[in-house]
């Protein structure tokens, strides 16, 4: 793992120190990301993509526009959809786009604050009709960065707290199949943090294992302006790590760029303003192989050992 602080990830296949730059082999579509867009109602402090109700550097994504794409992803056998943000319920055809994809028989995961966009009555009806046509085929995973109000509010804004429990709690009531997902913001260690979210759990009556890392995902914190080791080749074989666990080998993403007439294809859903991850206007043509020409390939996915998809 190459340190040459100051020259790191500027060539595709060399390290800063002159090293096999470690590249992710495409193994097969598991999971196709949806980016509907990246306008959001709150302006987090630490957002990887910037998301805020004025950075719309991602268009809203239109159900015509993905419906080629899941008609390709079921040619490639895919199981699952994910739809990220921005806050994915802002996009005002995001119930048409859930229905289309759980019709294709798809699973769906939504990635939510479950906030005001979430609990519109429009959108709560869809959401229950969805429930009552395909069951547990639609899951929720539903961002709670910090298990006490402080912690979570500093980072989303007064009140996101109590909103988002809200929104969660009504998930719940309603039979809707619900994860959580944390960040690790205060330094604790991960059994830390699982104790206080275990304890925000039966406080609010959350039906939530916290010590079960599918109910309660952790991920990484990331930061493009920390120095970070490159990953090089040697890597799998010093972190005993195969190329085959990282989520580029079985994922890709969809986005629209502002003013873009059609969708790209990008590797990775937490590079999508980054040009060199643009593989291709469909999934067939992103199917090559990824460098890992990012320090957030290193904190979150090969060191931080972190995958969008849980």
């Amino acid at each position: 793992m190459a340190d040459g602080i100051g020259q790191q990830f500027q060539h595709p296949d060399k390290t800063a120190d002159g090293k096999q730059r470690a590249e992710i082999t495409f193994t097969g579509l598991e999971t196709l990301w949806i980016n509907t867009g990246t306008l959001c109602n709150v302006e987090c402090e630490h957002c990887y993509i910037e998301s805020s109700p004025n950075n719309d550097r991602l268009s809203y994504i239109r159900a015509e526009e993905i419906a080629p794409f899941l008609m390709e992803a079921k040619k490639m056998n895919a199981k699952e959809i994910g739809f990220t943000g921005g806050e994915p319920f802002m996009n005002p055809e995001m119930g048409t786009m859930l229905q289309l994809s759980l019709d294709h028989g798809f699973q769906v995961l939504v990635l939510t604050n479950a906030m005001r966009p979430m609990m519109r009555s429009r959108v709560k009806s869809q959401m229950l009709a969805l429930k009552e046509s395909h069951g547990n085929a639609l899951s929720l995973r539903v961002s709670i960065d910090h298990y006490t109000r402080t912690g979570h509010d500093q980072e989303r804004g007064t009140g996101a707290f109590d909103a988002t429990l809200t929104g969660i709690k009504w998930l719940f009531e309603n039979g809707f199949t619900v994860s959580v997902a944390g960040r690790g913001l205060t330094g604790e260690t991960e059994s830390q943090l699982r104790a206080g979210f275990a304890d925000l759990f039966r406080k609010q009556d959350l039906p939530l294992d916290a010590d079960d890392p599918a109910a309660l995902i952790l991920f990484p914190e990331m930061d493009d302006e920390e120095a970070v080791p490159e990953i090089t080749t040697e890597c799998w074989g010093i972190l005993n790590k195969s190329p085959a666990s990282i989520m580029c080998s079985s994922s890709r993403m969809l986005v629209k760029r502002k003013d873009a007439q059609t969708p790209i294809v990008l590797s990775c859903t937490l590079l999508p303003y980054d040009e060199q991850f643009e593989m291709g206007e469909t999934l067939n043509a992103a199917s090559g192989p990824v460098k890992l020409n990012h320090p957030f390939c290193a904190q979150f996915c090969v060191l931080g050992g972190a995958s969008c998809s849980g």
